[in-house]
């Protein structure tokens, strides 16, 4: 069903209205298949002629706008005729009557009215004059009226034909995308179905259902979590799904990013501190391990702790114990970790820069986050949350639309800021497009259209030296595949068919330095 009340917000229908009326002073109004009005609200509209504003207020004048439309529908499905084009007895001038065709079935109608289809129109005048005044037009109205009637010869009637077929043209491609993405919605609904309450995590994909399928066994457990992903994939919100589907959803979630301090600020956010304990200590501190307890603790960047800070982690994980800064008493707690890093702990343990007991303390429970460049098919419903949720932060505008070769866009790019990347690109492709309802590619990040341009140059290693091209595709799949594989080298190293030193002299050969592509 057609959402008429949108077209009137739509800025290309508002210009071409705009245009209709600065050209011929010619009055544009929307009708059902059955004539009528909609999307029609006769104290916010203007119109460009005055006579037109008074009939339009009127039930009678509806009434007669409505009976003109169903016949002009009824001429047209029996006609090869585009449009019709008659005179309106009520008000005595020429309306045009433009179908709206979704599907070949007619589902309502642009009606453009107020002018001349014939260059002998001296008696009309007399005509309009008689019929505007039977229906109570003052004096006044009627020659404000006659003064911006138009006669339209064969060249304007072109291109005043052409514009109102494309207000009509619009309005089915707006309708067509709405209830293209509503479907999406409906089918995404009906394929993951309660797995929304998952604090809202969109996709389909199947990375994406097996995430949902693991955070249902593990909701009820108090096991230890580690989540393992890029940055921007969404790790805080896995952690704030798994505990507010708990037992201890009713208790505290604390959050502390091991990144964000230094070892003698961090132990005492966590553990707190005693009076006097240091310079500043001017009073006892609860620490979050406290503050958590009976709750969830969640620390993030865990892979940036010091090894002396792993140890007293460590020991909070195996007996639930602590002492806060300055203090000789131990206190226990009832907290359920969850850790979280982009980094490879693994890897870490084999380097010696992270501890493998506190390691396999985390790790009990292991859950891995696609990067978006895993899971491309669910950037539509991605989106379509995304520009809602802008919608609705502006409330009275209408939700904006993705064109296609913008959302093509999208899929050509291999999103290293993952999610997180997505929803700031389409707030800025939003406030770019200004009061424009259909979103294009040309506003999209420049880096965005760059790597669509890249992918379609792709043949030229086609061209030149062979072990130029060779080396090129080397450097490409190894730095894929780090990403992909979380810098395992040894499990990379076994894919590609090489042994791991020989992928580290690679690794160093095409400067793939993992700070340097985890940018």
């Amino acid at each position: 069903m057609i959402n008429w009340d949108e077209f009137e917000h739509i800025h290309v229908i508002k210009k071409l209205k705009q245009i209709l009326g600065s050209w011929w002073n010619i009055d544009v109004v929307f009708t059902d298949e059955r004539g009528l009005l909609k999307g029609f609200d006769n104290e916010k509209l203007t119109f460009c002629n005055p006579a037109t504003a008074h009939l339009m207020s009127k039930e009678v004048a509806q009434q007669s706008i409505a009976e003109l439309v169903t016949k002009s529908i009824d001429d047209l499905r029996i006609s090869s005729n585009r449009y019709s084009i008659r005179k309106w007895d009520m008000a005595g001038y020429d309306v045009g009557i433009f179908p709206i065709l979704i599907e070949n079935d007619f589902v309502g109608t642009v009606v453009a009215m107020g002018f001349f289809k014939d260059a002998d129109h001296t008696a009309r005048i007399h005509e309009i004059r008689d019929r505007l005044a039977a229906v109570g037009c003052s004096g006044e109205m009627i020659e404000k009226c006659m003064s911006k009637m138009k006669y339209l010869d064969d060249a304007d009637r072109g291109h005043f034909t052409e514009l109102c077929e494309l207000v009509a043209h619009e309005i089915v491609t707006l309708h067509l995308e709405i209830s293209s993405r509503e479907n999406r919605i409906k089918e995404l609904n009906k394929e993951l179905g309660h797995r929304f309450r998952y604090d809202n995590m969109i996709g389909k994909s199947k990375p994406m259902q097996s995430l949902y399928g693991l955070l249902d066994k593990i909701k009820n457990a108090d096991t230890t979590v580690l989540i393992q992903g890029e940055n921007g994939t969404g790790k805080e919100l896995i952690a704030r799904s798994i505990h507010y589907n708990s037992h201890r959803k009713d208790k505290s979630f604390v959050i502390q990013n091991c990144s964000a301090f230094n070892d003698n600020l961090l132990e005492s956010e966590l553990f707190g501190h005693v009076k006097g304990s240091f310079t500043g200590a001017v009073k006892d501190k609860k620490g979050l391990f406290e503050m958590a307890d009976k709750g969830t603790f969640f620390l993030d960047e865990i892979g940036d702790t010091s090894p002396t800070m792993q140890v007293k982690l460590l020991r909070v994980l195996q007996e639930g114990t602590f002492i806060p800064v300055g203090s000789t008493e131990t206190r226990k707690v009832d907290v359920r970790i969850i850790a979280a890093t982009n980094r490879n702990l693994k890897e870490m343990v084999e380097q010696g820069t992270f501890r493998e007991d506190l390691y396999y303390r985390l790790n009990v429970i292991n859950i891995r986050v696609p990067p978006l460049r895993e899971r491309k098919e669910d950037l539509p419903y991605l989106t379509d949350y995304f520009l809602q949720k802008v919608a609705d932060q502006a409330p009275g505008s209408a939700k904006k639309v993705l064109n296609k070769r913008a959302l093509e866009k999208l899929y050509d790019y291999p999103w290293p800021g993952n999610v997180r990347e997505l929803q700031n690109e389409i707030e800025r492709l939003c406030v770019l497009s200004g009061e424009e309802n259909k979103l294009m590619a040309e506003n999209l990040s420049p880096k965005i259209l760059e790597a669509g341009e890249k992918n379609k140059v792709q043949g030229s290693r086609l061209q030149g030296k062979l072990k130029d091209a060779l080396e090129e595709l080397e450097r490409d799949m190894i730095r894929e595949g780090l990403r992909r594989t979380g810098w395992n080298k040894s499990k990379l190293a076994k894919e590609l068919g090489i042994s791991r030193a020989g992928l580290i002299m690679k690794v160093e050969k095409y400067g793939l330095d993992k700070r340097k592509i985890a940018r």
